[in-house]
């Protein structure tokens, strides 16, 4: 499926107007629709190009700026040392209900656009996993891919570092698909465990995918980058969205 080039729409937040990116299919047609969430660095040309991978296989795909009401409109954070500093930063200066205003208004923007079907769902990578993660709490939300998120196991998202993702959890009504890397230090195996455990005791349904890989071997760029485990887990993504938005 062919897509058109991307859209750029500013959605208002409590915070001001978040840049969203916006990639779908060419044509008329009506389509489910993607909340994708990015990594600390935001909409970076490998976040772009799953988005695009995304939308040719027939979803409208969101891409919002995390830190819009820090940073000017376009910023990208480079994949470097002083990119990583900085996307930290902000991780941690940003108020967790900001997050949330921020998820409520792009999955608001994607249940009324005008060639979705009304069937949202979320995906996120690394900080983008623990968001996609949250906005899995919403109602609207029918499915979730979270991409070895961070700070769930810890509790650590946000201004105080003391976010209640994993209190919340009886919040999230959808299904969600977990993946991680077993060798990711960010997420190591007890941390793993204690999300896995607190799924579990919330009755929620969720499926749980673990892999011989290393934070960000989704990322097309870097040395951590495996190819094989991206194609694997991509189109794993693609039929768990087929599967509960259609």
């Amino acid at each position: 499926m062919t897509i058109r080039e991307p859209e750029v729409v500013d959605l208002p937040t409590p915070r001001g107007p978040m840049r969203t990116q916006v990639f779908r299919p060419t044509g008329d047609g009506r389509h489910p629709a993607l909340v994708l969430y990015s990594e600390i660095f935001q909409i970076t040309a490998p976040i772009r190009r799953t988005a695009a991978f995304l939308a040719g296989h027939g979803f409208i795909v969101a891409v919002p700026e995390v830190y819009h009401e820090f940073l000017p409109a376009g910023t990208v954070l480079a994949y470097d040392q002083p990119g990583a500093d900085k996307g930290n930063e902000l991780k941690f200066a940003k108020p967790l209900d900001s997050y949330d205003d921020d998820a409520r208004a792009v999955v608001a923007y994607l249940k009324n656009h005008d060639n979705a079907t009304g069937r949202v769902g979320a995906i996120g990578i690394c900080l983008g996993g623990h968001l996609a993660f949250r906005a899995a709490m919403l109602p609207d939300v029918a499915a979730t891919t979270c991409f070895y998120a961070t700070n769930i196991h810890d509790g650590t998202l946000g201004l105080g570092k003391a976010d209640n993702s994993l209190a919340r959890i009886p919040d999230i009504k959808g299904e969600l698909m977990m993946v991680w890397g077993r060798q990711d230090p960010h997420v190591p195996g007890e941390g793993r465990a204690k999300i896995y455990t607190a799924l579990t005791a919330a009755g929620t349904t969720f499926t749980w995918h673990e892999f011989n890989g290393a934070h960000a071997f989704l990322r097309d760029e870097g040395l951590r980058y495996d190819a094989e485990l991206a194609r694997l887990t991509l189109g794993m993504t693609v039929d768990f969205f087929r599967s509960h938005l259609a």
